[in-house]
Formats: C-alpha cells, sequence, structure tokens
C-alpha cells in the first residue's frame, strides 16, 4: 500500500487467497499495463483500456463493458443453451449406440444359433437325401442286373435247345441212312423251324445309362429343398417322333417349323433337354442351295425345329439324334413359292362391280349378251356364287392361281377394282 503503483490495490491474506474468487479484480491491458481494460471496442470485439482508444482502436465505435456486457452475456447465454441441448441429444444417442450395440451382440448370439440349427439339419438333409439315391441306385442296378440275367438264361436255353438240334441235324445228315433221314426230316424240320422262329433280342435288354443330376430338383427333405437325382432315361433316336402340320410342306420366305419329340428305349417321353439334335435342309436340284434351321430346347423333351425357304424346290430333311436319325426322317420338303395375293376384287359379277361397263373382264370366263365382256348373273359361266375376278376362286380367303393377266385385262380388272 506504500508503494504509488499498488496502493490502489486490494490486499488480502495469502491464505485466504485460496477461496477468493477472481472476479471483481481488474484486468490491466497488455499494451499499457498501467491501464485497466474498461472498455470494448465494438468492431475489433476485444476488451480496451483508454490509451488503445486512443492509439490503435481510434475511430472504431466502443462502450464501457459495463453496458455492452448484458448483450454479449445473452448471446453467449443462448449459445450456451444450444450447447447444452445437443450435449443432451449427444449423450442420448451415446446412449442409444450403447443399447443397439448390445442389441446387436444378442440379436447375432441368436442369429448364429439359428444358422448352427439349420446347417446341422440341412447336413442332415442332405445325408438323407444322399442315402435315399444311393437305395434307388442299388435298387436299379439289381433291378437292370435282375433283367440282364434272365435275358441271360432265356438265350442261353434257345442257344442250348440250338445246338442240341443242330448236332442231331448234323449227325443225322452225316451218319445216318437215306431212310432215316427221310423218316425223321418232318420231325427235325419242325425243330429246326420252331426254333428259327423264336424272336430273341439281339442287343442286352438294358444299358447302362444311368446318370446323376446335381441341379435337378428332388423335392424336400425333412422340410429342406434339396437337389440331385438318379436319371435312368436314354434317349433312343428310332423312338423320337416328329409333329406338325407343316412337316412336308412350307412357303417360300415364309417361317415355318415343326417339333422333335425324344423318346427313351420304352418309348416314354424323356422329359428333360441336353439332347444333341442336328438338323439338315438341302435343296435336292441345287447342291449350293441349303436352309439353315434354329433348333430351340424347350428342356421338356421337346425341340422345336424352324426355318424359313429362301428358293421353291425340293428338299430333302434329315433329323440327328446323337448322330442317329429319328423316325422318319430323312424326308422330302416340299417348298411352294411364296403366297400369290389377289389382285382383282371380290365380287358377285363383273356387271354389278363395275356399274354395268361393257369392257370389265372376269377370270371365271362368264359372259353376258349384249357384248358384254364379263360376267352376269345366272348368264353363261357365272358359278353361282361370289368369287375373284383376277382368278375366278369361290373362297375370298384363298391364294391366287391366275397368271399374269394381260395389260388390257389388267386395265379392266384394274378399273373394276377401282369401280
Amino acid at each position: 500500500r506504500r508503494q504509488k503503483k499498488t496502493a490502489s490495490h486490494a490486499v488480502t491474506e495469502l491464505e485466504n487467497s485460496k477461496d477468493c474468487s477472481q472476479a471483481g479484480k481488474p484486468l490491466f491491458c497488455p499494451s499499457h499495463p498501467t491501464e485497466e481494460l474498461r472498455l470494448f471496442c465494438e468492431q475489433c470485439d476485444q476488451p480496451v483500456c483508454r490509451d488503445c482508444v486512443v492509439d490503435r482502436h481510434r475511430q472504431h465505435p466502443y462502450d464501457f463493458t459495463g453496458n455492452v456486457i448484458h448483450r454479449h452475456g445473452d448471446a453467449l447465454r443462448e449459445l450456451l443453451k444450444d450447447t447444452q441441448q445437443h450435449m443432451g441429444t449427444l449423450e442420448g444417442v451415446l446412449s442409444q449406440i450403447d443399447d443397439m450395440g448390445s442389441a446387436v451382440r444378442s440379436r447375432a448370439e441368436a442369429v448364429a444359433t439359428e444358422i448352427c440349427l439349420f446347417a446341422s439339419g440341412y447336413v442332415k438333409a442332405i445325408e438323407e437325401h444322399r442315402d435315399r439315391l444311393l437305395k434307388q441306385l442299388e435298387d436299379l442296378k439289381v433291378q437292370k442286373e435282375n433283367l440282364l440275367h434272365l435275358q441271360k438264361a432265356q438265350l442261353q436255353q434257345l442257344l442250348l435247345d440250338m445246338r442240341t438240334g443242330v448236332e442231331f441235324t448234323e449227325r443225322l445228315l452225316t451218319s445216318g441212312s437215306d431212310l432215316e433221314i427221310l423218316i425223321t426230316k418232318g420231325v427235325v424240320a419242325s425243330r429246326l423251324a420252331k426254333l428259327n422262329s423264336i424272336a430273341y433280342n439281339t442287343h442286352p435288354s438294358v444299358d447302362n445309362g444311368i446318370q446323376f443330376s446335381r441341379q435337378e430338383r428332388a423335392g424336400q427333405c425333412s422340410g429342406y429343398e434339396v437337389f440331385g437325382a438318379i436319371l435312368n432315361k436314354v434317349v433312343d433316336p428310332a423312338r423320337c417322333t416328329l409333329h406338325g402340320e407343316d412337316l412336308h410342306s412350307a412357303r417360300q420366305n415364309q417361317l415355318t417349323g415343326f417339333t422333335l419329340l425324344c423318346n427313351d428305349t420304352t418309348g416314354e417321353r424323356m422329359g428333360r433337354g441336353g439332347e444333341a439334335v442336328r438338323v439338315t435342309i438341302t435343296h435336292k436340284d441345287k447342291r449350293d442351295c441349303a436352309v439353315k434351321p434354329t433348333v430351340c430346347d424347350n428342356g421338356d423333351g421337346t425341340y422345336h425345329i424352324s426355318y424359313s425357304p429362301e428358293e421353291p424346290g425340293l428338299y430333302a430333311v434329315c433329323i440327328y439324334v446323337k448322330g442317329q436319325h429319328v423316325q422318319g426322317s430323312p424326308f422330302t420338303l416340299v417348298v411352294k413359292n411364296k403366297f400369290r395375293e389377289h389382285q382383282g376384287v371380290f365380287h358377285c359379277c363383273t356387271f354389278c362391280s363395275s356399274g354395268g361397263q361393257k369392257a370389265a373382264r372376269c377370270a371365271c370366263g362368264g359372259t353376258m349378251p349384249g357384248g358384254y365382256q364379263g360376267c352376269g348373273h345366272g348368264h353363261k359361266g357365272h358359278p353361282g356364287c361370289p368369287h375373284w375376278s383376277c382368278c375366278g376362286q369361290v373362297k375370298e380367303s384363298s391364294e391366287c392361281l391366275g397368271g399374269p393377266p394381260s395389260d388390257t385385262s389388267q386395265r379392266s380388272l384394274l378399273r373394276t377394282v377401282v369401280l
């Protein structure tokens, strides 16, 4: 207190300074240590002293701190309020995140349990399906072996009978007298003829056509959908058939086709696709003229063959399955000229359709008295029903059969059409 610079300072006991608040103590200007910060520069947004106002903050708007504290304090309090709200929101979000993390862990454990149960059940179903397939395969093998054993026994017995008959006949012919041969020839010939008339299969009654398809749906096993099936059917080209209305005829530049139905060795439908089908369509007179067909596998044992011939004439059609001709192959295909549209008019008579023109003609060949060159009702040559003026066809939805008309008749027909 005795020093001039600190005479106006507030002095407290040292042991009481810890509890003493810093509020109320004067703050001095860092640029002017002897001057207290009592003013606030609005432009620079900072506290200043009297010397600062005179020096660096000259002409800046300012006011006493006591006058501006309320305005700036209120702004700080609004910002503080907003910040506190964000803090509450963040704390709530963090709490939700922690709760969600716990829920995710719990749910993941539950799903893991479900996956393990599903996988174990699926494995069990697959093993059951495997055992069922193996049992089916074993039954199929035994069935085929039994059929082969039966066929073998029958053929062995037939061979034994034939060998006995042959040996007896040879011995008779080499060692028997003429009288013995003549006496026994009837019985021997009857026996040999009977043996020769016995029908037998020159091929094994079954084949080794046993396949396993991984993609084949096999239904459900213990509530699980399983795949994989044993395929016993083998396509037989000799039993495959062709179907279609336009099998032996087609039109020039017109898309047409037919269907190939694949069957197995027993004549039953294959029911699945994937066979090697090859089709060739070649012109019989023009060796360099061939039609490129399109084969569409329907996946159910049927194949649609479509083509569009560019030249009329006779074609040879060959359909192969596994390199062998199917039933009905090869066959002859007749390609007719493209469909000719009618150039005339479908009318009752030229007299009516032309408005009584005498020069109007008709391809039906009808005539009328009085110099008319066309047909009329009830007159000579009239077909007695509506017909085409260009060719005389009585069916409206038909192909034009008339040839190219002459210039005179063409003008008359065109005039008839216009009228």
